[in-house]
């Protein structure tokens, strides 16, 4: 029987050496994928690069060779924007804007998602689809009526009159992303807590908050950049230079210093830096978070 079994694997195949290597190996798909992703990529990072190496320049440099290279560097653009007081007043403005939307959005969508998500109760759906409908409801649609109501409220011109509206606007988006991840907990968790005399409110901050920790991370990510770049609401509520935000900042400087592009480009550079970096830190966040969503 020995010699027969010694005959029979004889006769099988060899495996060649290294075909396991060969079968994990993760083909590179084809050349024309690269090439488009190569477009796209230059086509976002080019006016960025443009931007940041301008405030490097002189108008003479920008005049004569607008595509050109700083030669030789000049610092000095940066240096006058950031000895200057009305860029760090508008940062600090910019800042506790920022702060202050995503805690009041995260804080109050993980109120209303732990609701939506745990609770069995007549209209959840219909809840759940009234912040799924507020996506489709953009800020430019309703600045007039919204900036009516600010102004009734005594809001205008304070940094409380962007804030609240803000936090409004990124609740459906924060809602759409945390419902799975409170829905994906699973309820023997919650009935072995209530076992150990653990009440609701326990069990939310002892355990649903550690385990939706990825999307209340991407969520406020999303909100604090969200709030960084608004642009259209702090320009119909703010009018003291001393409120701005950092872009209605950077419109007021442009408008000013108009004649001095290297400033103005320098000016850019520094008041979009802080989401730039900010993106670039958190991006692996932002992507798991958003697939864990989509998988909860």
């Amino acid at each position: 029987m020995s010699q027969v079994a010694l005959t029979r694997r004889s006769r099988l195949p060899r495996r060649p050496q290294g075909g396991r290597a060969k079968q994990s190996a993760v083909p590179w798909g084809s050349p024309t994928t690269y090439l488009i992703a190569t477009v796209l990529i230059a086509i976002c990072i080019v006016p960025v690069a443009y931007i940041i190496l301008g405030g490097f320049r002189s108008n003479a440099q920008i005049t004569t060779d607008p595509s050109g290279l700083p030669n030789p560097w000049v610092w000095e653009n940066y240096v006058n924007v950031l000895t200057a007081g009305t860029f760090w007043q508008q940062f600090g403005n910019s800042i506790i804007s920022a702060v202050s939307t995503t805690v009041g959005c995260v804080a109050l969508a993980l109120a209303a998602s732990y609701v939506i998500a745990r609770y069995d109760f007549k209209g959840r759906d219909a809840m759940f689809s009234l912040f799924a409908a507020g996506l489709m409801f953009p800020l430019t649609v309703a600045i007039t009526p919204l900036y009516i109501l600010i102004r009734d409220l005594g809001l205008t011109n304070s940094l409380a009159g962007i804030i609240l509206p803000q936090i409004a606007f990124a609740l459906p988006v924060t809602v759409i992303i945390l419902v799975p991840f409170l829905r994906a907990i699973p309820k023997e968790l919650e009935e072995a807590a209530a076992i150990d005399g653990a009440g609701r409110l326990r069990f939310f901050f002892k355990m649903v908050l550690p385990l939706s920790l990825p999307g209340v991370i991407t969520t406020g990510i999303l909100a604090f950049i969200g709030a960084w770049n608004n642009y259209m609401l702090p320009l119909f509520v703010l009018s003291e230079p001393a409120k701005y935000t950092l872009p209605l900042g950077v419109q007021a400087f442009a408008s000013q210093y108009s004649v001095n592009t290297a400033a103005v480009l320098a000016f850019t550079s520094l008041s979009m830096l802080p989401a730039l970096l900010f993106f670039s830190i958190f991006e692996r966040r932002i992507v798991g978070g958003l697939s864990g969503a989509v998988k909860g």
